[in-house]
C-alpha cells in the first residue's frame, strides 16, 4: 500500500468532460462531501471530470469534487512543474483520502480556484503522509509527500471536508487581493 504504482488517469479508460468552476459562497463549498465507491461508473467520471478541467485551467495545481459542484471525497492534484514543488507524484486522483501524518508545519500563500479575487497565508504540514483510493481500480495507495504537493494535498481534502482556506487563515491581516491571475 505505497504510492500510486503504474496508475495513470488513463487507467479511467473514460474521456473527462470540463466543467464549470463554482465559487463561493456556493452551498456544496461549505458541507463535507460523501465517501464514495472509487470503482462506481459515476466516480470514474467524476474523477475524469476532474482532471480534465485541472488541465485546462491556467496555473490549477487541484481540483476536488466540490469545486465542480459535487459533494463527494474525491479530488485530482498536480504540481508537476511547479517552482515550490519538491515531490511531485504526477497527475493522480484519490478518493475519500486522509492524512496520516502530518509534520514540520509551515506558513505559505494559497489561492483556489473557487476564491478567485483573494489569496491567504495558511500553516500547513511541509511533510505529510496520506492515504487514499484510486478510482477505477479501488486499490489503497500511502502517499509521502512534502513542500508544495504536501500543500495541495491538504487543500483538496479540505475542500472535501467542506473547508475553504479562508477557514484556515489566521484572521483579516492574513487574506490578500489577487495581484496575478493566471
Amino acid at each position: 500500500m505505497t504510492g500510486l504504482g503504474d496508475w495513470t488517469p488513463q487507467a479511467l479508460a473514460v474521456p473527462g468532460e470540463v466543467r464549470p468552476v463554482v465559487c463561493a459562497p456556493e452551498s456544496v463549498l461549505s458541507r463535507a462531501g460523501a465517501e464514495v465507491d472509487p470503482n462506481s461508473a459515476e466516480t470514474v467520471r467524476l474523477a475524469a471530470d476532474l482532471v480534465a478541467t485541472m488541465r485546462v485551467a491556467p496555473g490549477c495545481v487541484g481540483l476536488a469534487a466540490p469545486q465542480i459542484g459535487v459533494a463527494a471525497q474525491v479530488f485530482a492534484v498536480d504540481v508537476t512543474g511547479h517552482p515550490k514543488a519538491v515531490t511531485v507524484h504526477g497527475t493522480f486522483v484519490l478518493c475519500n483520502a486522509r492524512v496520516v501524518e502530518a509534520t514540520r508545519w509551515k506558513a505559505g500563500r494559497e489561492g483556489c480556484m473557487s476564491v478567485p479575487d483573494l489569496t491567504g497565508d495558511v500553516k500547513r504540514a511541509s511533510r505529510l503522509v496520506v492515504e487514499g483510493e484510486l478510482p477505477g481500480v479501488g486499490r489503497t495507495v500511502r502517499l509521502v509527500t512534502d513542500a508544495f504537493e504536501a500543500r495541495a494535498l491538504q487543500h483538496e481534502i479540505d475542500h472535501c471536508a467542506g473547508l475553504l482556506f479562508l477557514d484556515r487563515v489566521a484572521g483579516a491581516h492574513a487574506i490578500h487581493q489577487r495581484k496575478v491571475y493566471l
